[in-house]
């Protein structure tokens, strides 16, 4: 009854590009499949989930202050 077929999914598309825009579709596909990956792992019995700051740099400058 509440199926998605393509039609659908073109609607929901299009929604997501007026709304979030194209130059952040890639970075929100990332984050999408980084939560996927860490999700499965979780799900799977691993212990370790991987969190990495987002920039590296700004923990290197604390360092050295």
């Amino acid at each position: 009854m509440f199926g998605f077929g393509v039609p659908e999914l073109l609607v929901v598309l299009v929604i997501v590009l007026v709304v979030f825009g194209a130059g952040k579709l890639p970075e929100i596909g990332g984050a999408i499949g980084k939560s996927i990956r860490n999700f499965k792992k979780a799900s799977e019995g691993k212990e370790e989930i991987e969190i990495k700051p987002k920039s590296e740099k700004s923990e290197d400058s604390e360092k050295k202050e």
